[in-house]
């Protein structure tokens, strides 16, 4: 399972660099180190997504487990190299996302973030995650990166779309739809 941190602080990233998990050390900004460290920053905001009150304990379920592929997709990601996800990763999101969104009428408009504190959280943890996904993609011209977790992180994001628009149904909430402004002068 590797080292437990009985210190937290250790300095060796006082120079600006860091340790991957095959023992190199590289710059903070690698970008590398960018798609793990967005890909965490998404899984602290799926946290805060179950944290949030009106996540019902099936999205939060499903959140929970998607936390722990997460963590095995960022330790994936800081060893060059390693594959943890795989295409069954990717088909069970498929599946969940299949399942959620049978019961949602069909979108006609755009929606914006909103409707609720947990279908904005849900928001936030899906821009997160299109965002981790373009570092993937920008790690991916430089260095090898596993197929599967770049389809992962896309399918990923369309359920965390999905799920925030259920939670915004949820508790009397209703989702916000784009209202396009006119043109100047129209």
């Amino acid at each position: 399972m590797g080292n437990r941190l009985s210190k937290i602080y250790t300095r060796t990233g006082d120079d600006g660099s860091t340790g991957l998990g095959d023992g190199r050390r590289v710059a903070k900004d690698d970008p590398r180190v960018e798609a793990y460290g967005t890909v965490d920053e998404l899984n602290s905001a799926i946290g805060l997504v179950i944290a949030t009150p009106g996540a019902d304990a099936a999205v939060a379920g499903c959140l929970a487990d998607i936390q722990h592929e997460l963590f095995d997709l960022g330790g994936e990601l800081s060893v060059p190299g390693r594959d943890v996800i795989d295409d069954a990763a990717v088909t069970r999101l498929e599946q969940v996302l299949d399942r959620f969104n049978a019961g949602l009428p069909p979108l006609r408009d755009f929606i914006l973030p909103g409707g609720s504190q947990a279908a904005a959280a849900c928001h936030v943890a899906r821009s997160l995650c299109r965002r981790a996904e373009r570092r993937c993609y920008s790690l991916s011209r430089l260095e090898a990166v596993n197929p599967a977790s770049l389809r992962y992180l896309n399918r990923l994001s369309d359920l965390l779309f999905v799920l925030a628009r259920i939670l915004a149904r949820q508790e009397g909430g209703s989702e916000v739809l784009w209202q396009p402004r006119p043109p100047p002068g129209a």
